[in-house]
């Protein structure tokens, strides 16, 4: 597992930026793991943050090419994201961040080639989250 532990700075950004970073997990960062999902848009329209980040992800846990480990992953991040003891849409992003990453090793044959996957997923959500922080106003 990474050691990257962005749930500790996911309740310091706007609800917007969380958004942004839960919509850059699901619909990119996805891809990576083989997952190629479109929103059902009019569904999210005109949803303020509290709403579209729920709805959004409700949809992309409906896309499952691999269900058995979908459903592993799923119960991973679940648990992970429950020791966070994060609230509100917070948590939701904490949640698909990391079922997105833990979905990115598929082809790795040992548990280095592994581990080193999720540590480059990891590694990517980070600048990822800073580069998002920064164009907020939110300095980590």
């Amino acid at each position: 597992m990474s050691d990257i532990a962005l749930h500790r700075y996911l309740p310091r950004l706007p609800e917007t930026a969380l958004q942004e970073f839960t919509e850059w997990c699901v619909l990119e960062q996805a891809k990576t793991a083989g997952f190629d999902f479109t929103p059902d848009t009019s569904k999210l329209q005109n949803l303020s943050p509290q709403d579209y980040i729920p709805k959004l992800i409700d949809q992309f846990m409906k896309v499952k090419p691999d269900p058995i480990k979908a459903g592993l992953v799923a119960a991973i991040a679940g648990k992970e994201a429950d020791e966070h003891a994060l609230s509100g849409v917070a948590a939701l992003t904490d949640f698909v961040s990391l079922y997105v990453k833990y979905l990115i090793p598929k082809d790795g044959n040992t548990p280095e080639q592994a581990n080193a996957a999720l540590l480059e997923a990891g590694q990517t959500q980070c600048e990822k989250l800073i580069q998002i922080a920064k164009q907020h106003g939110v300095e980590f």
